[in-house]
């Protein structure tokens, strides 16, 4: 086997193997120690550096994680709390130092993997980049906050995930020249908790340095909550185990962790409509302050930053009867009951102002409608306005949907612009997406993407041969581009929609 494909870095040399489309591949290369036994819900610590040619051609275990039939996790995975590894794909031919891509995985922050077929690195990689795609601790196991339990002898520590994820990019910035990597030139993109995992990064002042350009896709910008929520996430969590000391809690067995931890997950959305269980938390010391209320004012990292939402967000979730999002009316009007009264100091627009920005929207579609833009769209929104002003933000809306989608109800939902960025189209198994056509037209549209996002990457604007110019988003013209068979640049797009619900963030605390 040739020596180019073994990358010798200061962490060791890690032999990989050929991948589709001319590119390498490194796989499950080990940048933590295994977080478990004492070191189970502590800051990861760094994995020693390695001797001799370690084999990098299977991918490492994924977090633990209940089984979902909506998140493929990849054919021979393995679950296991040993689960700090990461990807690494690029060109077969190395051009100097190019440009570095870093994608954190979505999934409610309880689910996924970083090997997940839809992940393939290689499409990105042919154009030219370093593609890295990071595992990192979810659910109870990555987001729980237990450091109320801690003692002098037994610490625990807090927003472990993060924590990971910041681990991993400062592996990558030790290591990814060696793979033909710029580690001056990374940019994070994520989609969905991984989104808001980039969105928390940007609100986060020790990842300065780690990372000069962020790509975040249908994020929750606002689903970052303070000590007092997500220590009540913990009561309900030790409430189920039965509220063991540290020593119990570090030795109890792996299933009953998860098993809580879901329970909890799928709770606390229950019983509190517009909030989550699980994600990064305002600890004052990591996290200083809400990430959103920080973009809103402008006072991120100054990194350029493409960010956006899919047209129909929350048909996913309606479809799978998940409780994560307040479609139902009772459910929206207790959201907006205990918005107003946990935050008082917010200037809460009337339900009826909120309505009014669905005018047009069929009766039984307002539901999703509102728990889409609270969710997702405005906060998105509030973020770019903020972040726009001292920095380049690119804003789209992702509106293409095959026939098959838009007769099921299903359109552009959560997700959908996935196997489009990452050129995977057709990977999952019984995918039903073109059975009534339209996979030329999402061939072409795929393209356009993965143009777009590694033109961001290289430090260009977002743009695409042949295809509509993608303008800057300001305060003043609002521009976005709709992604769809043709894209679309357009002025306000979301004009009604900030009518209604006003130009102050909203959030739970």
């Amino acid at each position: 086997m040739s020596d180019d494909l073994v990358a010798n870095t200061p962490a060791g040399a890690f032999r990989g193997e050929p991948d589709d489309h001319d590119t390498r591949v490194w796989r499950g290369i080990r940048y933590a120690l295994p977080p478990t036994g004492n070191l189970r819900w502590r800051a990861p610590r760094a994995a020693p550096d390695v001797d001799g040619v370690v084999d990098a051609t299977a991918f490492g275990a994924v977090a633990p994680q209940p089984t979902n039939p909506a998140i493929q996790l990849g054919p021979d995975a393995v679950m296991s709390e040993d689960c700090l590894f990461l990807n690494v794909w690029a060109p077969e031919v190395a051009h100097g130092s190019m440009p570095v891509m870093v994608w954190i995985h979505g999934g409610a922050y309880t689910f996924g993997a970083s090997s997940q077929p839809v992940y393939n690195g290689a499409s990105l990689a042919r154009r030219g980049v370093v593609v890295v795609t990071i595992n990192y601790r979810i659910g109870s196991l990555g987001f729980l906050d237990l450091t109320g339990l801690s003692t002098s002898t037994d610490p625990f520590d807090g927003n472990l995930a993060l924590r990971d994820v910041l681990l991993a990019l400062a592996w990558v910035q030790r290591n990814i020249g060696d793979f033909g990597g710029d580690p001056g030139q990374v940019t994070v993109f994520g989609e969905s908790a991984g989104a808001g995992m980039v969105t928390t990064l940007l609100a986060t002042p020790s990842a300065e340095g780690l990372f000069s350009r962020a790509i975040a896709e249908s994020s929750p910008v606002s689903s970052v909550y303070d000590a007092d929520r997500a220590a009540g996430v913990t009561r309900a969590f030790l409430e189920i185990v039965g509220d063991p000391t540290p020593v119990a809690l570090r030795s109890m067995e792996l299933q009953t962790v998860v098993e809580a931890g879901i329970t909890v997950f799928n709770d606390v959305p229950t019983r509190a409509p517009g909030t989550i269980a699980f994600g990064p938390v305002i600890d004052g010391d990591l996290i200083p302050e809400a990430p959103l209320a920080v973009l809103a004012d402008g006072r991120g990292l100054r990194i350029p930053l493409l960010i956006g939402t899919n047209k129909d967000e929350a048909s996913l979730f309606r479809l799978m009867k998940s409780p994560l999002m307040p479609i139902h009316e009772d459910d929206i009007d207790q959201m907006l009951e205990d918005l107003g009264r946990e935050r008082p100091d917010l200037d809460l627009p009337a339900k009826q102002q909120i309505l009014s920005a669905y005018e047009r929207v069929r009766h039984r579609m307002i539901g999703m409608g509102i728990a889409r833009d609270i969710g997702f769209r405005m906060p998105t929104l509030w973020a770019a306005e903020g972040h726009s002003r001292h920095t380049p933000v690119w804003l789209y809306r992702f509106d293409h949907a095959p026939l098959m989608l838009r007769l099921l109800g299903i359109g552009a939902t959560h997700a959908s612009e996935l196997p489009y960025v990452w050129g995977t189209l057709g990977v999952r198994e019984h995918d039903i997406t073109f059975r009534l056509g339209g996979r030329k037209s999402a061939d072409r549209l795929s393209e356009r993407m993965q143009q777009r996002w590694v033109a961001f990457a290289k430090g260009g604007a977002p743009d695409a041969a042949g295809a509509t110019s993608w303008p800057a988003f300001d305060t003043d013209t609002r521009a976005a581009l709709v992604i769809d068979d043709t894209d679309t640049a357009v002025n306000d797009l979301d004009a009604a929609l900030r009518t209604g619900w006003g130009d102050s963030p909203l959030a739970f605390p």
